[in-house]
């Protein structure tokens, strides 16, 4: 039997980084991910872009408070984990109102001309736009190396992290977490549940009353740099009603569909047909035809039914820590949520205000 103060049940970017900051603490963690390698699923197939503006206030106010830690990453990089990009968002006449309300919420915009569109972004179909907004201050994440670092930051302070540990049992007892994966018996006080697409099984083998948390396939393919087009210093850019959008990566464009099918947890893979509808809502977008796929995958995306994350002590089951239901959101959010959870099991007041810790609190959907 290992004991330890905490375990931690998922080797993605929320659970590395959670669980680094709390054995920074000085307290002994344990990170249990089912996988052979760490951030297989959802972390390892981002789209690995930091929006100031995405989602709603309180993910808004996550992103903020995340910021400076990517712009400067102690303790896990050097440099910046962060690099120019921008995001154009573009819409037709019927998609002005989502633009609109776009807009509206959001800060650090600037509204562009078609022509000023088509100038950042030359392929798009000029006469096909009605409006544009651009964050310029959007910028490529570099996930590998900040996965990497948290890890790196994690077993620099006695944290252990073991693969190919997928938890079978769990029971509660006599102040601690008893927990089996296929070769290993665990025990700690405290369990965070940052399991991704599977939190709400691991709830269930914890036997926490359920939250509602549903799975949403993402999927995306790369697709060769339009003939004669250098696309390394474009913007991601995309629909307002976000139903496509592009995103130059490595000299290549990376295009969604931007779906989300409610999908069971498992190693997700891309539909043909939902990326080959999604494919056509951009090719209409742009005057370059499609000439081939190079290569598809799909992501899982999991959500609460508010589309805010759970972050906190289950309401009913002693020392059970929810770090969950993070969305699309949860690379761009992982250092604030990190600091939060550390803060919670170590008993301390958290850095983020007092209504944005009670936005993220589970027992709000808890009944």
């Amino acid at each position: 039997m290992t004991t330890a103060d905490v375990i931690v049940i998922g080797g993605g970017i929320a659970g590395i980084s959670a669980a680094a900051r709390i054995a920074e603490r000085g307290m002994t963690v344990v990170v249990l991910e089912g996988e052979d390698q760490l951030g297989y699923h959802s972390t390892g197939r981002s789209a690995a872009i930091f929006i100031r503006n995405y989602g709603n206030a309180t993910l808004r106010a996550l992103n903020a408070a995340a910021a400076p830690f990517m712009e400067a990453p102690e303790g896990v990089s050097e440099t910046s984990l962060l690099s120019p990009r921008g995001e154009l968002l573009v819409a037709t006449e019927d998609e002005m109102p989502a633009l609109d309300k776009y807009a509206a919420g959001s800060s650090g915009l600037d509204r562009l001309t078609p022509d000023e569109a088509v100038d950042l972004v030359p392929i798009l179909r000029r006469e096909a736009i009605a409006g544009a907004v651009i964050e310029r201050d959007a910028q490529d994440i570099d996930v590998d190396r900040m996965l990497s670092g948290f890890a790196k930051m994690l077993r620099r302070a006695g944290g252990e992290i073991r693969t190919g540990a997928q938890v079978r049992r769990m029971r509660h007892g006599d102040g601690l977490w008893k927990v089996e994966t296929r070769r290993d018996r665990l025990a700690a006080p405290v369990v965070v549940n940052a399991a991704g697409a599977w939190a709400a099984d691991v709830a269930h083998l914890a036997g926490a009353k359920p939250i509602p948390l549903q799975a949403l396939r993402r999927s995306a393919a790369i697709l060769p740099a339009p003939d004669g087009h250098d696309v390394s210093a474009w913007p991601l850019f995309g629909s307002a009603a976000e139903n496509w959008y592009a995103k130059p990566e490595a000299g290549k464009l990376m295009v969604s569909p931007a779906d989300e099918d409610e999908v069971d947890p498992h190693d997700a893979w891309a539909d043909d047909m939902v990326l080959a509808e999604g494919l056509d809502r951009y090719e209409r977008a742009v005057t370059v035809p499609l000439t081939r796929v190079e290569t598809s995958w799909a992501g899982l995306r999991t959500f609460a039914n508010d589309r805010t994350p759970l972050v906190g002590f289950d309401a009913w089951e002693p020392g059970f820590f929810w770090l969950a239901g993070q969305g699309g959101y949860g690379v761009q959010t992982a250092p604030a949520l990190a600091a939060l959870t550390a803060a919670l099991v170590a008993g301390e007041a958290p850095a983020l205000a007092p209504d944005v810790v009670t936005a993220l609190d589970p027992s709000r959907l808890m009944v």
